[in-house]
């Protein structure tokens, strides 16, 4: 594969080429053959319509389970070796999840990486679409459409205020402008720690024990939470344990996510402090 230039390979000006998430160009084929995902979500996403395309993902890809393809890594140390040697059409990366330093060093060796950025889910939506229709060149899958018709719409009036906790030693928790963050708040369940200075702040449990929080949620990553281990540190706030995935992820998961989130308002916050 051809160093990366300022032209695509067909002779067009980069100013003529696609330009990914964060605005820069990218010379993406017409129709992809071989891509090569560094984002859990994304791979989900791209394994709905064309598994058969996906020639590389990383170890922290766990769905769809039966997914059969070269791990390069994690999404922070990939083996950007590795994923040149598969010779992909394009590398799908995400701003958050992705170092600058590994796009680089890819697109230094010619691979070409089209780079997402999502803080919100019309953001999620409208991203995932110019993927499949400018990147892959793929069509869209139904369940997007459902995404959009699910989320984009007026957000849910508040129905109780959560706190999101992602890990402990330290207590870390969803703060401001995260795609979790969105979501829950769409879903009638915003957050006490919204207007945070930190996108993820790292507080004392008991000052998110006593932030008045309606409800404390523990999801199964990227800390995995179970009833063991993480509700007996609240005494004042209710918890509830929640799969990591319908929260954090932009895939095919936000079907399942709204009917989840839904019946969570719909009981409403119910049990006692740390159960």
């Amino acid at each position: 594969m051809p160093p990366e230039t300022d032209e695509a390979p067909d002779g067009l000006p980069s100013s003529d080429l696609p330009r990914d998430d964060l605005g820069t160009p990218v010379p993406v084929p017409a129709q992809a053959a071989r891509v090569v995902s560094l984002v859990p979500s994304l791979t989900e996403a791209l394994a709905s319509v064309a598994p058969g395309a996906l020639v590389g993902a990383t170890d922290w890809c766990t769905h769809p389970a039966d997914l059969a393809v070269t791990r390069v890594r994690g999404t922070k140390n990939p083996d950007t070796k590795a994923i040149a040697a598969l010779s992909p059409d394009l590398v799908v990366a995400n701003k958050e999840e992705n170092r600058e330093l590994d796009v680089r060093r890819l697109r230094e060796a010619g691979v070409p990486v089209w780079v997402t950025d999502i803080e919100t889910v019309p953001q999620a939506i409208e991203s995932m679409e110019r993927l499949f229709d400018v990147a892959l060149g793929w069509p869209r899958p139904d369940w997007l459409a459902e995404a959009r018709a699910l989320w984009c719409g007026a957000p849910v009036s508040p129905r109780a205020r959560t706190a999101t906790a992602i890990w402990r030693d330290p207590w870390m928790v969803v703060g401001r402008d995260t795609f979790t963050g969105d979501l829950l708040a769409r879903a009638g369940l915003p957050g006490v720690f919204a207007d945070h200075a930190e996108r993820y702040p790292a507080l004392p449990v008991e000052e998110i024990d006593g932030a008045g929080a309606d409800l404390v949620l523990l999801p199964d990553e990227p800390y995995v939470f179970t009833a063991e281990d993480g509700p007996e540190a609240f005494d004042r706030t209710p918890t509830r344990l929640v799969e990591g995935r319908l929260i954090t992820w932009y895939g095919p998961s936000l079907v399942e996510a709204h009917a989840v989130l839904t019946q969570i308002v719909t009981e409403g916050v119910a049990g006692e402090p740390g159960a």
